[in-house]
């Protein structure tokens, strides 16, 4: 059995939806962090969460601002503000919960699609780094947003217009609509993602700008974790992603992350850009991630050790991957 609650947080004077999945049966052995993608909302995550609750792992997400449940009226649509707005937002939801004691249960974060990208960019910024980044036992990234993928690559022009536009109406509310298709192979989540009435698909210049500028900085290498502050970071991204770039995520992986020792890259061969919603085998993406989490948390994982890569060659379930220290150098030389 797993507790579902609902809640509100005041957080820099917006009044935020939050929800919490909590196990049943005492004291989580951990607590996770979620920080959802563009048009989402926390509720749409409602068949990976109760897993993960189940294992004795505590959920607590909120829909940010100018998104869900945290819009109010139509005006609200896609008003996040800029980065430092939305970074502020997300350290404000983040701190509660952070251990004060050994007793404490660890803490981890995790960041879906824009949310990865918000993620990696809080993880680079030095005002965050003891306070916050230091605290956290592990971070999580599901096909973060580090460079577009072919089908949703913006023209130079659009996003130059748009980059003029926003400097005289940042708060002009602009739609961005992603096809339901590129998002998940399974056909009742595109049907339930196209009848969603709360992704909604709109953002404001403002927004947008920030959001390019954030996938610009980490793409380009300039947006890394900080020397010795990120101790765990796991990624999984699916190879025929249509939404984000797999291959930058990759390349991240491969060039950026130096300073973290404990790292594990997962390609989920052939999947699409949800893995937490990606049909039947979105349950390979669950145990994989509960896995990786309670082995850091002295045990109740099943997977390999941390500091390696997982390939993912067995349709991205985790079974034969090659992670000898011979085969990631040998991916780590191909630079996709």
């Amino acid at each position: 059995m797993v507790v579902e609650k609902e809640g509100t947080v005041q957080i820099n004077g917006a009044t935020l939806y939050t929800k919490s999945w909590l196990p049943s049966d005492g004291a989580p052995k951990a607590i996770l962090l979620f920080i959802h993608g563009f048009s989402d909302h926390i509720n749409r995550y409602c068949t990976f969460f109760p897993v993960l609750a189940e294992r004795g792992i505590a959920v607590h997400g909120f829909d940010q601002r100018g998104w869900g449940r945290s819009v109010r009226t139509p005006a609200d649509r896609g008003q996040t503000g800029g980065t430092d707005q939305v970074l502020a937002d997300m350290a404000a939801f983040i701190t509660p919960y952070l251990p004060s004691g050994p007793s404490d249960p660890p803490v981890f974060v995790m960041g879906h699609s824009m949310g990865g990208g918000q993620v990696l960019t809080l993880a680079s910024r030095p005002e965050y780094r003891d306070g916050l980044v230091k605290r956290v036992r592990g971070w999580l990234l599901e096909s973060p947003f580090i460079g577009f993928s072919p089908e949703e690559e913006p023209s130079w022009l659009k996003v130059l217009a748009g980059r003029l536009a926003g400097m005289l109406f940042p708060g002009f509310q602009l739609r961005h609509p992603i096809a339901p298709a590129n998002l998940s192979r399974d056909e009742a989540v595109r049907k339930s993602i196209a009848d969603d009435p709360l992704m909604h698909n709109t953002g404001t210049l403002k927004g947008l700008a920030g959001l390019l500028d954030r996938t610009a900085a980490l793409a380009s290498g300039q947006a890394k974790p900080l020397p010795g502050a990120m101790q765990s970071l796991w990624i999984g991204h699916g190879t025929e992603d249509k939404t984000t770039c797999f291959k930058a995520t990759r390349r991240y992986f491969e060039e950026c992350l130096g300073e973290v020792k404990d790292k594990e890259f997962k390609a989920y061969e052939g999947w699409y850009h949800q893995l937490h919603a990606d049909g039947p085998d979105s349950e390979n993406f669950f145990k994989d991630v509960g896995d990786w989490i309670l082995e850091r948390c002295g045990g109740g994982g099943g997977g390999g050790g941390g500091g390696e890569e997982t390939t993912g060659e067995e349709n991205g379930k985790g079974k034969g991957a090659d992670t000898s220290e011979e085969a990631a150098a040998k991916k780590t030389a191909s630079k996709l």
